[in-house]
């Protein structure tokens, strides 16, 4: 691969979508861009599903200055990236320049998931705009979709394939989040309501924890949704209406709760970047996306929709 040496300005984001086709030209493109950091000391995160995340440490060798992390378990939510594991490694590494390979979109995303992926892409340009790093998204162009490749030219203002390293000319971050904001489909299987308010918050975790018990989840799996759901409905008494509809059904894979109400996240990046330490809010959502293994939302002005996932046991 020639052609492909990555940007270093330092003061200046820069996200790159890289494209290969094997694992030559794989290792072609991540090695260097690994060994080009580290020999400007900048501290280098790669966070790949783990055959690719094998591949690339096995070429590279030992590295003290590198994170390595298994993505299908860090990025198991996409909307856990940005902030658990992208912030947090910049804030790590405050103060200094950090270099970071995240390959959050490979063939096994299902198509429920793919719109929060795509979502992820757009808006770590607005998160990070600021930050003095430099990120390189890998995408498999035998594997993935069509589609996929084409979102991933809006996503990455910078592009980086055998032909070289070069602009976007079709990067629009912002579209892509909007086309993806999508209403979330009805659901094929039974659901269970119950409408709340202020004075009735104390069954959603009761109603919750009985669906949760109902498929089987573990004590830790119980208290997450339980947090998660508790926390998306104090929402929507305080800021969505002062009341709210939950849902839960059970799919072939998850437990499925969903929030809905008369509020609206106007902020694209509302639980995606983790608030300072000496703020008062903002945290509601950010957790949310800790504790479950996939958030979907749908927002406007008319209400907003949030659907977690919590995978059932086998």
């Amino acid at each position: 691969m020639t052609g492909t040496r990555h940007a270093e300005a330092v003061g200046a984001f820069v996200h790159e979508g890289f494209f290969y086709r094997d694992p030559d030209t794989l290792l072609a493109g991540t090695v260097p861009f690994i060994t080009d950091g580290l020999a400007a000391g900048e501290p280098v995160l790669v966070a790949m599903p783990v055959a690719n995340l094998r591949r690339v440490r096995a070429a590279v060798g030992p590295a003290d200055a590198v994170q390595w992390a298994d993505m299908t378990q860090a990025g198991r939510n996409p909307g856990r990236i940005i902030p658990w594991v992208l912030q947090a490694f910049m804030d790590q590494h405050a103060g200094r320049r950090v270099r970071i390979i995240g390959e959050p979109i490979w063939a096994g995303r299902s198509d429920t998931e793919y719109p929060a992926c795509a979502q992820h892409e757009a808006l770590i340009n607005l998160a990070f705009a600021d930050r003095d790093a430099t990120i390189l998204c890998p995408y498999d162009t035998v594997a993935l979709d069509a589609d996929v490749l084409a979102d991933a030219y809006a996503t990455h203002p910078v592009l980086v394939d055998d032909a070289g390293r070069r602009p976007s000319a079709r990067y629009a971050p912002a579209e892509v989040v909007a086309r993806y904001n999508e209403p979330l489909s009805s659901p094929a299987e039974p659901v269970s309501a119950l409408a709340y308010q202020l004075d009735t918050l104390p069954a959603v975790r009761r109603f919750v924890a009985g669906h949760g018990a109902a498929v089987g989840l573990d004590a830790d799996q119980l208290a997450d949704l339980q947090i998660a759901v508790t926390e998306l409905a104090t929402n929507s008494v305080a800021h969505g209406g002062g009341a709210g509809v939950l849902r839960v059904w059970r799919t072939v894979e998850h437990l499925v709760c969903e929030i809905h109400d008369d509020g609206w996240l106007a902020d694209p990046l509302a639980g995606r970047l983790t608030p300072a330490a000496h703020g008062t809010g903002g945290r509601g959502l950010v957790i949310v996306q800790a504790l479950c293994d996939l958030v979907r939302v749908h927002t406007t002005a008319a209400g907003t929709t949030v659907r977690m996932y919590v995978r059932c046991p086998a």
